[in-house]
C-alpha cells in the first residue's frame, strides 16, 4: 500500500513501416496472359500505450542522477534515501517550472518532482517538473524510529525498500485520520515504531528533507474495515489482496483460513467486507463477508 515518487526519462520512439503484397501469382500456365502482381506498400505504426497503471499517485523530490535513454530509465537521488530507478515513455509529461517541455530536456543534475505510480512491480513516472527551486515531496510508509530530542523521523518506504530520514521541527503539524491536528511537540505517542504515515517534506540547501506535515494512516492495533474486490487470492497461505475502490489503493490482508470457513468460498473478482486488526506488521483479518451481487 505503500507509495514513494520517483522520476522518469524518455527516449524518442522509433516508427516502422511494412509491405505487403495485394496479389498472389497466378497458375504457371497463365502467366505470359496475367500482368505483372501489383505490390502496395502501407505504413503501419506501432501499437498505441497502454493506459496509464491505475491507483493513488505518489509525488517526491529529487534530483536526476542519471538518465539512460536506451532504458527509458533514470536514477533518482531521493532526499534523504538511496537512489532508485524510475521508467517512463511516452506516457510521461514534462515540465520546467509549469511549462511543458520534452523527455529530452531531462539531465543530470536537474532538481524536479516527480508524479509515481506503481506499474506492476517497478514504479513509473507519470509526469516529472524540473523545478529552479528546492522541490517538495511525500513519502508513505512505516515508521522505524521517531528521536523527538533531534526531531528525526526515519520511514521504511515500499517503493524505494529503504529507510528515509526526515528532519522533524518544532510545530510540524501531525494529523491522525479523521482527528485534530496536533503538534511535533506531542509526537512521541502518535509516532510510535510500527505506525503507518504520510509524510510531505521538502528539501533544504543540504538536500536533506524536512517535514512539513506528517498525517498517522494507522497505529499498531487499530481496526480498518476493507471494502472492494479481490485481486489475488491465496486460501492455502491464507492471504488475499483487496482494492479499495474509495481510495483505488490496494491492500495485502492475511486471514486464517481454518478459524474463518467463509475464506473457503473466497474467489479473486469476488465484493467482500474485511474487518482487519493492524498490529504493526500487517493487517490481519477478523471477519470475511462475502456482498451479495447487486439485483440478485
Amino acid at each position: 500500500m505503500y507509495r514513494f515518487l520517483v522520476i522518469a526519462i524518455f527516449s524518442s520512439a522509433a516508427f516502422a513501416q511494412s509491405s505487403s503484397v495485394g496479389s498472389q501469382l497466378p497458375a504457371s500456365s497463365q502467366l505470359m496472359d496475367q500482368p505483372t502482381p501489383r505490390v502496395e506498400t502501407a505504413s503501419v505504426g506501432l501499437p498505441d500505450l497502454p493506459p496509464l497503471p491505475r491507483g493513488k499517485s505518489t509525488v517526491i523530490g529529487g534530483s536526476i542522477r542519471a538518465v539512460d535513454e536506451v532504458r527509458d530509465q533514470l536514477t533518482l537521488n531521493i532526499f534523504g534515501a538511496r537512489s532508485m530507478k524510475v521508467l517512463f515513455d511516452a506516457r510521461t509529461e514534462v515540465y520546467r517550472d509549469g511549462v511543458k517541455a520534452s523527455l529530452r530536456d531531462l539531465q543530470a543534475g536537474d532538481h524536479v518532482s516527480v508524479e509515481t505510480m506503481l506499474d506492476g512491480s517497478t514504479v513509473f513516472a507519470r509526469s516529472i517538473h524540473m523545478l529552479s527551486q528546492l522541490p517538495q515531496g511525500q513519502c508513505e510508509g512505516q515508521v522505524l524510529r521517531y528521536n523527538a530530542g533531534e526531531g528525526e523521523l526515519t520511514v521504511s518506504d515500499v517503493l524505494s525498500h529503504a529507510p528515509i530520514k526526515i528532519r522533524v521541527p518544532a510545530g510540524t503539524s501531525i494529523v491522525r485520520q479523521g482527528q485534530a491536528a496536533t503538534s511535533a511537540d506531542q509526537a512521541g505517542a502518535a509516532l510510535t515504531t510500527g505506525t503507518l504515515v504520510s509524510v510531505k517534506f521538502q528539501s533544504d540547501n543540504r538536500g536533506h528533507g524536512v517535514a512539513s506535515e506528517i498525517s498517522v494512516l494507522a497505529t499498531p492495533g487499530s481496526v480498518f474495515i476493507f471494502v472492494g474486490n479481490v485481486a489475488f487470492l491465496d486460501v492455502h497461505a491464507g492471504r488475499l489482496a483487496l482494492v479499495d475502490p474509495r481510495d483505488n489503493n490496494r491492500y495485502e490482508i492475511s486471514f486464517d483460513p481454518a478459524r474463518l470457513p467463509m475464506s473457503h468460498d473466497l474467489r479473486e473478482g469476488a465484493d467482500v467486507t474485511v474487518t482487519a486488526n493492524f498490529d504493526g506488521t500487517r493487517y490481519s483479518a477478523q471477519t470475511i463477508a462475502i456482498n451479495p451481487v447487486s439485483g440478485k
